[in-house]
């Protein structure tokens, strides 16, 4: 599988994001996108999910589902965790995973592998920002997708956590799977490509 960007180019509110960004990126392989604050490394993220139309240019998937949309084959995981107070860890999850076709089995190792198993029944409320983060995170593990879209995974987490979430990485690659990361600092699994948006030509 290989994900391929062409001359890429995003304008928000009548600015002009990002210009002639192309990358490409294959199963087992990571982009790390960097760069300082507003150059659009969020945006990129959210127009590969599909949640931002494209500009100009052009996101091609060799090797995925043709019978799927890439942002079918993609998780987004952005800066807001996308949980509802009211209702418990393992509910949250329960609704993610039916709303995204995945399967019941896998809630229980997703919540275990994320080291909130332990939470399942608390309202998510009552969950730290780290722990909603985790909750994210366990999302990517209950509905199998090949494309992971991290925005700033790293935000938020303990050590313990950031080493848990490597680990997780780790084994989407071994799998086929493929990243795609905004960040700031290191992603800590090794050799990634980077793409650095915002330097001068």
């Amino acid at each position: 599988m290989r994900l391929s960007a062409a001359n890429l180019a995003c304008v928000r509110g009548g600015r002009d994001v990002f210009t002639g960004i192309s990358f490409s990126v294959a199963s087992g392989e990571t982009l790390a996108i960097t760069g300082r604050n507003g150059v659009g490394k969020s945006s990129l993220l959210r127009i590969v999910a599909g949640l931002i139309r494209i500009t100009a240019g052009e996101i091609a998937l060799e090797g995925g589902d043709p019978e799927l949309t890439i942002a079918e084959q993609a998780h987004y995981l952005g800066h807001q965790d996308a949980l509802k107070p009211a209702l418990s860890v393992g509910e949250n999850l329960r609704f993610w995973t039916g709303f995204l076709g995945g399967k019941a089995t896998e809630i229980t190792a997703a919540l275990e592998a994320a080291g909130l198993h332990a939470l399942a029944d608390l309202p998510a409320g009552y969950l730290s920002a780290g722990q909603r983060r985790r909750l994210s995170i366990a999302r990517l593990l209950a509905v199998r997708r090949p494309i992971w879209l991290l925005d700033e995974p790293m935000s938020t987490l303990d050590a313990a956590a950031q080493e848990r979430l490597t680990g997780l990485m780790h084994t989407h690659l071994a799998q086929g799977g493929l990243i795609l990361s905004a960040t700031h600092g290191t992603l800590g699994i090794g050799a990634a490509q980077e793409l650095r948006l915002g330097e001068a030509a």
